[in-house]
Formats: structure tokens, sequence, C-alpha cells
């Protein structure tokens, strides 16, 4: 029970107002949960999703992309350079989908059919990261899910602030 000060009707509508607007800035402040995007532009996934920018939104979370375009057909079959420029360009497309840019990814994940592919990688790479600050990367060589893939990039991006 209220003091006797604070039962007085003058006292009552202001502290209740305050409450209520306290109460409506705690749940503008906490977050809905994750964001789950598939982007325009890149291939309708199945079972999975493009983009997921984390409940804090900040940490972004994009899953592997290889060489589709937007109707799931792969660019530059048995063309290491294509199907990179095409990871990139799909790689920049999520980005873009929360509002992010390659300076804003943390780490990637680099899978690659054929180690001896990673000196095109890395020319490639220098020209959407920025080599001074590349983000933190595994590279693996590994057989991927379909043979005439050559090249998968999974990332993870930190956004300046909440969007």
């Amino acid at each position: 029970m209220l003091p006797r000060k604070l039962r007085s009707p003058d006292v009552r509508l202001p502290l209740f107002l305050l409450l209520s607007f306290l109460v409506v800035i705690d749940a503008e402040g906490q977050t809905s949960g994750n964001r789950y995007i598939n982007p325009a532009g890149l291939v309708k996934p199945t079972g999975y999703t493009h983009v997921v920018l984390a409940a804090d939104r900040r940490t972004v979370y994009i899953a592997g992309q290889v060489a589709f375009d937007s109707t799931g057909k792969v660019v530059g079959e048995g063309d290491f350079k294509a199907q990179a420029e095409q990871v990139y360009g799909n790689l920049r497309k999520a980005l873009a989908s929360v509002g992010a840019t390659f300076a804003d990814l943390v780490k990637t994940t680099t899978l690659v059919t054929d180690g001896k592919n990673v000196p095109a990688l890395r020319e490639i790479r220098t020209r959407y990261l920025d080599p001074q600050n590349p983000p933190a990367n595994t590279l693996i060589v590994a057989t991927l899910v379909r043979p005439e893939l050559l090249l998968e990039i999974e990332a993870v991006a930190v956004l300046p602030t909440a969007r």
C-alpha cells in the first residue's frame, strides 16, 4: 500500500503516468528477438536463412554464400575467379540487407575445394576487404555439397549501432 501522501488523488495520477512511461521505455529498450532475412537478389533458401540479425540488433550471421545467382543457377562453372566474384557479390547483398558493409565483417569461414585456388582467392578478396584490417578467417579445403561449386564463404558482422 502507498503511504498516505501518495494516496491523494493529486499525486496518484502523476505517479501512474510516470510508472506507465517507465514501462514503455523498458519495453522499447528490449529487443523482440532475432530477425530472419532472405534478401532480394539471393537464391531462395531451402531449410535455412541467409541473414540473421541477432536480438542485440548488432550481430549479423550470414549463411555460407556460394556462386548462385538469384535463380539458383551456378555462375562461373569451372571458373574459380568468376565464382569468387559471385560469392562476394552475394555477401554484399546479404550485408546490405541490414545496412552493413564489408568493413563490418569480423569473421569469415572460407571453404575452397582446391588449395591451388587460394592465391586467386586472396587476389579477389583484397578488392572487397580492407587488407589492413581484414576479418578473422578460417580457410578450409573441403568438398562442397554440389561438385560444380568451388567456394563457399560464411560470415559474421558486427554493426556499429543497433539496427
